[in-house]
């Protein structure tokens, strides 16, 4: 005779994540990639605005710098994938209400950020340092997409708590 405990109870399975919501957190993923390119290209030597000696002074490429740049952007691309956790079926690394948690978490910080980020960009010397106008419209156009990822992410923990908030019973 089998006897079911709350030890190996399987998780109650919730509805699966909407068309949109799997869309958005694709996005969310797709978001990062330019600006990672961008900087992989700046640590492999590509002009990308910055003078040889800017690169050396104050980015520290070549050298510890190139190590910097491409784990900047292997972390925020693994960052950018974890909302595809939140429209997974197959697979749930913490129990629905633990990662409802850590999403609006995520989602209150990237909102954080996303305006710091608008305030260093216009107020830090960082522009400065680049050579032309072209650059800074490239540079512009590659980071741009990084501001839709507080709004998608905040969809995507939305429509993933929404799935999985407890019903009492009737």
């Amino acid at each position: 005779m089998y006897v079911m405990t709350t030890a190996n109870a399987p998780l109650p399975s919730a509805a699966s994540a909407p068309v949109w919501a799997r869309r958005a957190a694709h996005a969310i993923a797709l978001c990062a990639v330019p600006s990672g390119l961008w900087r992989i290209a700046m640590a492999s030597g590509v002009y990308v605005g910055y003078s040889d000696q800017v690169l050396r002074d104050v980015f520290d490429i070549p050298g510890w710098g190139i190590a910097y740049v491409v784990g900047l952007s292997v972390l925020a691309e693994s960052a950018a994938l974890f909302p595809l956790l939140l429209v997974s079926d197959r697979w749930r690394p913490l129990r629905p209400r633990a990662l409802a948690a850590l999403s609006w978490t995520a989602s209150g910080v990237l909102v954080l950020v996303a305006l710091w980020q608008v305030v260093v960009a216009f107020t830090v010397e960082s522009q400065s340092y680049m050579s032309s106008g072209t650059a800074q419209t490239v540079w512009a156009v590659v980071f741009a997409p990084l501001f839709a990822i507080p709004a998608l992410m905040t969809v995507v923990t939305w429509s993933y708590a929404k799935r999985h908030r407890t019903r009492s019973p009737r």
